[in-house]
């Protein structure tokens, strides 16, 4: 017998022992475990001081089956069931408690009879005559049913057991002999279906029968239950079970003028509203009848039913933006009536509204308390719903944005005087909404455009500023805190959405900050929202506005620097030190003099800095705050300054506050103050140096930095040995294993080189060497190349220099020259250029060296000796050093370059190209006339001739290209109708280069080209359009929106290639820089959608010897929409409409591999961003998915096709995964009966299993590249 089992065999015996003092002895082997109990059951016992026997066995019994290890053999599980089923009519109501408790860890522990066994009897309980023993087997069911695997998991353990419980529940609800059970019954109903919907699918139907009837009970309470019931059932049954359910409601509701009960229409609308938060994406086709009802129902006078009519629309609105449109006027009207729905109140003028909440008197509360009273008035409840409708109605219609600033924002504002503190929080959390709807989109603030729709709605809401800030004054010392508490967020919600727009309020502003600082009197959540808000202030405010403010404003934020509560301590140092970098910037003139504040922060910090009990958070917000008052006013703190750095110095020993304190001292370095650091150099060095040896990466970066910094601004005030010291570390980190780690390192390297050159004698040899090593890594990422350009700069530039410039280009080129002669194998493509790059870098650092440099390289690119592994990194070199090497062997340089075109090698060909137009970009007078004579003269070069055109135009400065302009234009378009596809799209990139030396001049032609041109000319044109777009702001922009229409409508061109490059150019755009098509989406859309559609005569038949093939021409073009419409996603959603984009994403579900690809993943990202349209039509989405993962390849098919349809599979699977994140689709019975098709298949449960991990350890994954 295990120890586990023996344990509970001791402990049943204890419970069933007649001996009253066995029973209440622990066990010796359990009483660790179950001293945790002794304390609380003295206190349930103070007169005996003796814990009840029972309930000292079942703690240790609760004990021991929490235990993850425990395992039951069959009697024991059979005893324990029966012992905690006595326990549960035990006469003590503790240990029935615990008892109850036992059963949640029971479930799964014990196999699935037996919890039948449990579950039987608490049903029985629940029709016993004992109160306690209904409530204690009401709980109990609770319990259990909570501990029951859902059904998704595979297990049939949650059917079999709700079966049998709902049976038993239906008879207690209808058979209504006792109102007490069948509310317990109600309650379980509603928990089981709430968790447990779908798999009682064959239950709904009489649930449903069982559940409509109690709508009419004579008690409310029964009612309310029922209400809640229904709604979770409406989400789980299937759709004529819906229709039904709806129907019934429809029909039961009178007309508004119908002689009825106002308690039962209360029911009934108090139903849709649960339904619709339920369910309400299924209530779309019902909107039309219902909604006209609820409004009517609304002007009535009855408050509890307006409550329940305008609940019902916010879950309407929630649910069903789209089918909610037409009704929205209607509603917006009603909610802007009901907000204001306060018969028994009197608002006055704000003059005496204020005089009234300043004065203090009791008398004056009393009165007030006398007056009006809550239980009497329930217009608050009226004016609360309204303003959450509002929230919801805002929320979901951003499209109607310019409006709701119209209407709305003006009067929610005048509703910020509500006298009921939780009506007043939901106003401003709907205006808060709107607040967020209209935060400007991602790269609208960068983008240089035309006043855009947002632009309009920021116009309109920095006008509303002045009323907003009117209305919040009195609140700011509001003596509610939850009020002052909305202001805040609310007021950083604006200064986000339009910065600088409170800069002249601040007075105001500043006062209530103050006033919140200062009250101690209520919870510190105030102080630190204040806080915050101050915080987020200063990062959107100019910093003149706090100049006059700031005598007021430092003492209390001091004071709470050294405030005991270690968050507000932290949160104020954060501010402190916010404030200090926004007053005294370091890149602008001081417009304040720091001289009267800079005592107070520079004591207040300090005393955090010196404390060494304190919490981590303020020990390093204490750290960075001494690192910011150094940088920006270190030369203003005198006598502080030496024992300020000392106090650092002793942050970096110490291994907790090492890192916040290497950030800090990096700080102090770059400061333009200069300050003085030899004092604490020498010993901070070796400390530093090593840092490096640790294994924590973020430790060895902010090192890195840090020495950088200190050698950049100390330079030869560094002492030599602890630089030595520093620099023995430096070659185990020049290391391919850590790109990042390796480019601090050169960098580091490089500044040391030219600040001390005599303390890199030691380690030159092996830093050069891992260097070097690191150079021929195929994966060096640009930032590693320019540093380690960098260094080889400094290692030649240095007088003398630290290693001889021949040695070095021998050191640097010997991996390809030793490559030719031992025919060892090959370098990557990619080496060959980062070592050009480091040979033209030591030429530019040496310009007396260039020519002869350029000479050797011409030389080893002419000789027949040379392998196509030298030539290639000879003209490479060329390409970057040939600009430097004068007349002459730029003349012979041209000759090579144009016999290497003809080379057998496709390497030295391509470097050959690169290199003439580099070469050529230096000296376009010789090189420009001979290079397009040639395009002309080598039909068969030609693609490489005009890649060296290519880069040609991107090197050479835009004005020396412009006498020549008119003779490429005229070559380029010649070469539009080519053959070759590949060719012209060098052409049009070669277009789009020359259209930036004079972009007013040339873009204007491309309208007759586009015009007049044959079809491959329209769609080079259209091709070379795209390449003008960059993701960086660029002066053509405002000119390439002006004829970005014109050039989208060659989405209407007949030839399909056109349209394939107009969809290219339109993804590039909506990628890069969505400010030049969102304006113009409303025409654009339509045609996008038209190419999602499958063409018929687009689709032919192709013989292949005795089999028919069938191709369609027309899928690349749908491939492209489809990827546009990615796209717009991430760019441009809040302009498009979900449902309209919705309808071409469910037919690509069912389109061509490529395209079903796509959609699965535009799926499971709509259901991340907009979860409640997609919601709405789950059950259509699910059966391509399903007919995905179903689907089986032909045998004998070759291998691709399998891997294809697994492929397929995996990111139909991760669709389904994310559509299962939205919390409602786990109810649908489409997608319930699908999960179970999953589970029961053991490939795609494997598959399910995989995806959900993967999903898990690397959240939003799901976004991909398709520039």
């Amino acid at each position: 017998m295990s120890t586990a089992a023996f344990h509970i065999a001791s402990l049943l015996e204890k419970m069933t022992s007649s001996d009253k003092d066995f029973r209440a002895s622990p066990s010796p082997a359990i009483w660790d475990t179950s001293c945790q109990h002794l304390t609380p059951l003295q206190d349930i016992c103070p007169a005996s001081r003796c814990p009840h026997p029972e309930f000292m066995a079942t703690s240790d019994l609760m004990s021991e089956l929490q235990k993850d290890s425990i395992q039951l053999d069959e009697d024991s599980e059979r005893k324990v069931v029966k012992m905690l089923l006595r326990l549960l009519e035990d006469k003590n109501g503790e240990v029935q408690n615990l008892a109850v408790k036992c059963l949640g860890p029971l479930v799964g522990k014990v196999k699935e009879y037996q919890v039948e066994t449990i579950v039987d009897a608490l049903c029985a309980n629940m029709r016993s005559d004992k109160e306690q023993l209904r409530d204690i087997a009401g709980i109990g069911l609770k319990t259990v049913l909570s501990e029951l695997p859902p059904a998704a998991t595979g297990s049939g353990l949650a059917s079999n057991v709700c079966r049998k419980i709902t049976g038993q529940l239906t008879c207690a609800i209808t058979q209504q002999e006792d109102v007490a059970v069948q509310l317990e019954a109600l309650d379980i109903l509603s928990d089981m279906l709430s968790r447990l919907g779908a798999p009682l699918g064959a239950f709904h139907a009489s649930l449903l029968h069982c559940l409509l009837p109690q709508l009419s009970s004579p008690r409310l309470a029964v009612r309310k239950r029922a209400v809640v019931a229904l709604g979770h059932l409406a989400a789980a049954c299937n759709t004529d079970l819906f229709v039904e359910l709806a129907d019934h409601l429809l029909d039961r509701l009178p007309g508004p003028r119908a002689p009825a009960s106002p308690a039962a229409i209360r029911t009934l609308i108090q139903c849709l509203g649960s339904v619709g938060r339920q369910a309400g994406h299924r209530l779309g086709a019902h909107l039309d009848r219902l909604v006209p009802l609820v409004e009517a129902f609304c002007q009535l006078d009855d408050d509890e039913l307006r409550e329940s009519c305008l609940q019902a629309f916010e879950a309407f609105l929630r649910k069903c933006p789209k089918e909610m449109g037409p009704h929205v006027p209607s509603v917006t009207g009603l909610c802007l009536e009901c907000l204001q729905h306060d018969p028994n109140y009197s608002y006055d003028s704000d003059g005496e509204e204020e005089q009234m909440e300043t004065e203090d008197s009791d008398f004056s509360e009393q009165e007030s308390e006398d007056e009006y009273s809550d239980d009497d008035d329930m217009s608050w409840k009226v004016r609360r719903a309204a303003a959450k409708c509002l929230a919801a109605l805002i929320g979901s219609r951003p499209d109607l944005l310019p409006e709701f600033h119209r209407t709305l924002g003006p009067a929610l504002i005048r509703r910020f005087k509500e006298r009921e503190e939780n009506v007043k929080a939901d106003v401003f959390g709907a205006y808060v909404v709107l607040l967020r709807q209209t935060r400007p989109p991602k790269g609208w603030l960068q983008a240089v455009e035309e006043p855009t729709q947002t632009g309009s709605n920021l116009h309109m809401l920095r006008g509303q500023v002045p009323v907003v800030m009117k209305a919040l004054q009195r609140h700011l010392k509001d003596r509610s805190v939850r009020c002052r508490q909305g202001c805040f967020s609310l007021l950083g919600e604006l200064a986000g959405v339009v910065p600088g727009s409170l800069a002249e309020h601040m007075p105001v502003l500043v006062s209530g900050i103050v006033f919140s600082l200062a009250d101690r009197s209520s919870s510190s959540s105030i102080r630190m929202d204040a806080l915050a808000f101050l915080q987020g202030l200063l990062g959107t405010e100019p910093a003149e506005a706090f100049h006059l403010h700031l005598p007021t404003l430092l003492p209390p934020v001091t004071a709470c620097v050294g405030d005991p509560f270690y968050k507000i301590a932290a949160e104020a140092l954060l501010v402190l030190q916010e404030l200090v970098r926004a007053l005294w910037p370091l890149d602008r003139p001081r417009m304040l003099d720091p001289e009267p504040y800079v005592g107070e922060m520079s004591a207040a910090t300090l005393a955090r800095l010196r404390a060494t009990d304190l919490d981590q958070e303020v020990k390093e917000r204490a750290i960075s705050c001494t690192g910011h008052l150094l940088a920006h006013l270190g030369d203003r703190l005198g006598d502080d300054l030496q024992p300020t750095l000392s106090l650092l110095l002793d942050r970096l020993r110490n291994e907790i506050t090492r890192l916040p304190a290497i950030k800090a001292l990096t700080l102090v370095a770059v400061s333009p103050l200069r300050l003085d650091l030899q004092p604490i150099l020498a010993e901070a060095l070796p400390i530093l140096a090593s840092f490096l040896r640790k294994n924590q990466r973020a430790l060895r970066l902010a090192t890195l930095a840090a020495l950088d910094a200190l050698a950049q601004s100390q330079g030869l005030g560094l002492p030599p040995s602890a630089v030595r010291a520093v620099l023995a570390e430096l070659p185990a980190l020049v290391s391919e294993s850590d790109m990042h780690v390796a480019q601090l390192a050169v960098d580091f390297l490089a500044t040391v080189t030219q600040a001390q050159p005599a303390s890199l004698a030691e380690v030159s040899g092996p830093v050069l060497s891992e260097l070097l090593r690191l150079l021929r890594s195929p994966l060096l990422p640009a930032g590693v190349l320019a540093a380690a350009e960098g260094f080889l700069q400094a290692l030649v530039g240095t007088r003398p220099p630290c290693v001889d410039y021949a040695e070095l280009i021998r050191l640097l080129t010997a991996p390809v020259y030793e490559q030719a002669a031992d025919g060892g194998p090959g370098l990557h493509k990619q080496v060959f250029h980062s070592l050009a790059r480091c040979v033209a870098a030591l030429s530019a650092a040496c310009p007396q060296e260039a020519a002869g440099t350029a000479s050797r390289l011409v030389s080893d690119a002419r000789s027949p000796r040379s392998s196509p592994a030298v030539k290639v990194l000879a003209f490479l070199s060329l390409a970057e050093v040939g600009q430097m090497a004068g007349p002459g062997p730029q003349r012979e340089l041209k000759t090579v370059l144009v016999e290497a075109l003809g080379s057998p090698s496709e390497d030295v060909r391509a470097a050959a190209s690169y290199a003439l137009g580099r070469v050529g970009a230096g000296n376009l007078p010789d090189f420009l006339p001979f290079l397009l004579a040639q395009i002309e003269a080598e039909p068969r070069r030609q693609y490489l001739l005009l890649h060296s055109l290519r880069e040609a135009l991107g090197a050479a400065q835009p004005d020396s290209l412009k006498p020549y302009a008119e003779d490429i234009w005229a070559l380029l378009f010649q070469r539009c109708e080519g053959a070759e596809e590949g060719t012209r799209g060098v052409v049009a990139e070669c277009i789009g280069k020359l259209v930036l030396v004079n972009p007013p001049f040339l873009l204007p032609r491309f309208r007759k080209q586009l015009a007049a041109g044959q079809p491959h000319t329209r769609s080079t044109v259209i091709t070379a359009v795209k390449f003008l777009i960059s993701d960086q702001p660029h002066p053509i922009d405002p000119l390439l929106k002006s004829f970005v229409g014109e050039f989208m409508e060659s989405l209407q061109d007949p030839d399909l290639n056109v349209r394939r490059a107009t969809l290219a150019f339109f993804n590039s755009a909506v990628h890069n820089k969505p400010s030049l098509v969102r304006d113009l989406l409303g025409d654009i859309l339509p045609l996008l959608y038209q190419e999602t559609k499958v063409r018929r005569d687009l689709i032919r038949e192709v013989e292949m010897g005795p089999f028919k093939h069938t191709v369609d021409d027309g899928l690349d073009v749908r491939k492209a929409a489809f990827e546009c419409m990615y796209s717009l996603l991430e760019s441009c959603l809040g302009q498009l409409d979900i449902c309209e984009f919705l309808n071409h994403v469910e037919d690509g579900l069912k389109d061509h591999y490529d395209i079903r690809m796509l959609t699965f993943i535009m799926l499971a990202r709509l259901a991340t961003l907009c979860p409640a349209p997609v919601l709405q039509r789950v059950d259509r989405l699910i059966e391509p998915l399903r007919a995905t993962c179903t689907a089986k390849v032909k045998a004998g098919s070759v291998k691709q096709e399998f891997e294809k349809q697994d492929e397929l599979k995996r990111s139909a699977m991760r669709a389904v995964a994310a559509l299962l994140t939205i919390p409602e689709v786990g109810k649908s019975p489409i997608m319930a009966d699908f999960s179970s098709q999953i589970r029961s298949n053991p490939e795609l449960n494997t598959l399910f299993e995989s995806i959900q991990k993967d999903s898990a350890s690397a959240p939003g994954t799901d976004s991909m590249e398709l520039s």
